[in-house]
């Protein structure tokens, strides 16, 4: 598959070349920042940023102010043009970008670190046999945050530059399904551990805004569940493995059940006390089940358009 991925050279010139930094870093990591209209939340994600080594952040034309601010907090600004295929943002940046520290710590412009998790980084890193570290991600949902719903969960997001990279289920995409990884996970070769501290996860700055999102995650998720996965995935569905194995085993199961959007929702509001989140919780409940049958829906109507080609195409 040739890859379509491509960035604009005028920015990738004002990116200087990789060099020790001049003073030692508070924390010696090569930040990556994927970011698309973030205006609400960049600056706030920048901002916990500060002392950090080298912030890249990888923007997607955005039509607000995002590229702005980026600028103004003296990260690195790239601009990343999608044209479907792989590999997606954050892969692309991994192997492109002139990264100058040797620990890679991707993180979302709706995400922020915490004072404490920042020193846990910095001892974390020195630690010779570990080369991938899993943070947990604490919910924060329409202003609040969610101790249940089960919206809390690990990603491989600290690693060893050279040791990790998000695995492909879907080689053939297109535009229509987001331009960076969405449930793909990195996968490193080498010893991980799990941090205790978490990273602040303000999931959405408004709703038109994660409803826009998960309508492309949704497309992406339908072609994966038809057509990915082929005997080479690198992280496969399974109960008893790793926490993102059991997540899509669970989905893949659920899936196959008649009205499981409600059952997912209620799997999410009632086993996993998603109504001790008030109406924050139900709305994210609510809405984790309609992005479920959505998926449902658009697998019915991803097969039905093939039958109906299958059909034009032979017609005897």
């Amino acid at each position: 598959m040739a890859r379509l991925a491509m960035w604009n050279l005028e920015e990738a010139e004002r990116v200087p070349p990789a060099a020790p930094a001049a003073e030692p870093a508070k924390l010696p990591v090569s930040v990556i920042v994927a970011a698309r209209n973030e205006e609400r939340n960049l600056s706030r994600c920048l901002k916990s940023l500060r002392g950090v080594g080298e912030v890249y952040v990888v923007d997607s034309f955005s039509t607000d102010a995002t590229a702005d601010i980026a600028r103004s907090c003296g990260a690195k600004l790239v601009q990343f043009h999608y044209r479907g295929g792989w590999p997606k943002k954050r892969q692309w940046a991994m192997e492109t970008l002139p990264l100058a520290y040797d620990w890679i710590f991707l993180v979302d412009a709706d995400e922020v670190l915490t004072p404490e998790l920042v020193e846990e980084i910095g001892h974390a890193i020195k630690d010779c046999d570990t080369d991938g570290y899993y943070i947990t991600l604490q919910m924060f949902f329409l202003g609040h945050r969610l101790k249940h719903c089960g919206a809390s969960f690990d990603k491989l997001s600290l690693f060893r530059r050279g040791t990790g990279n998000f695995e492909c289920r879907l080689k053939d995409q297109d535009t229509s399904m987001c331009d960076m990884e969405v449930h793909e996970h990195v996968v490193v070769k080498g010893g991980t551990a799990r941090l205790k501290n978490s990273l602040c996860h303000h999931n959405t700055g408004s709703l038109s805004r994660y409803i826009q999102k998960h309508d492309e995650y949704s497309n992406w998720e339908t072609r994966v569940w038809l057509d990915g996965d082929a005997g080479n995935c690198e992280l496969p569905t399974k109960l008893f493995g790793s926490q993102a194995q059991r997540r899509r085993w669970l989905k893949k199961k659920f899936l196959g059940i008649p009205g499981s959007p409600v059952l997912f929702f209620l799997y999410k509001y009632v086993f996993r006390l998603g109504f001790l989140d008030g109406v924050p919780g139900l709305i994210y409940c609510g809405l984790q089940g309609i992005q479920f049958f959505h998926i449902k829906a658009k697998i019915y109507e991803l097969r039905a358009q093939r039958q109906h080609l299958s059909a034009v195409k032979n017609p005897c």
